[in-house]
């Protein structure tokens, strides 16, 4: 059961939770956008690769998915605490990893590691569901989308690697 709550402190907690994954990916995309050119266009890449224009407009409603998810959970501190606490920590672990593969493909150029980092984020991403899912099943299939395209990401991932 959720408690009711003054309304500013709920839109203050959700608006927290937007600039927390929108700061993640600004991080990521500090070592995304000065490493696109030469070396990302140098590489052999799999025909079915989206374009370029499609990333952004697909990593905004991502955030915006996972912020709200995370508000979710949140509103449950009162009656799941420790639960929340866990699952919590699981979102902003998530967070960090997927901040930190940008830096290992974009930045680094290192497409093994990111490889290998991108499948610590998918199970990162099942553990926050799953978390979730014992406080909000809404929350846990608002996760569900970006699950999805990080598992496409990994495969895409994996491509490049194998094909450089």
């Amino acid at each position: 059961m959720i408690r009711k709550r003054p309304l500013l402190l709920d839109l203050a907690a959700l608006f927290g939770f937007v600039i927390l994954s929108f700061s993640a990916a600004a991080i990521g995309t500090a070592a995304t956008i000065p490493n696109l050119s030469p070396w990302y266009a140098g590489l052999r890449k799999p025909p079915w690769i989206p374009p370029s224009s499609l990333f952004a407009p697909v990593w905004t409603g991502l955030n915006l998915l996972m912020s709200l998810a995370a508000w979710l959970v949140w509103r449950h501190r009162g009656t799941h605490r420790d639960d929340v606490q866990t699952a919590l920590g699981c979102f902003v672990f998530q967070l960090a990893l997927n901040a930190a593969w940008s830096w290992l493909f974009f930045g680094l150029h290192q497409t093994g590691l990111a490889f290998a980092e991108i499948l610590s984020l998918w199970l990162v991403i099942t553990a926050t569901i799953l978390s979730f899912f014992k406080i909000s099943r809404v929350a846990a299939l608002l996760l569900v989308p970006y699950l999805l395209w990080v598992s496409f990401a990994a495969v895409l991932n994996g491509s490049i690697h194998r094909l450089n």
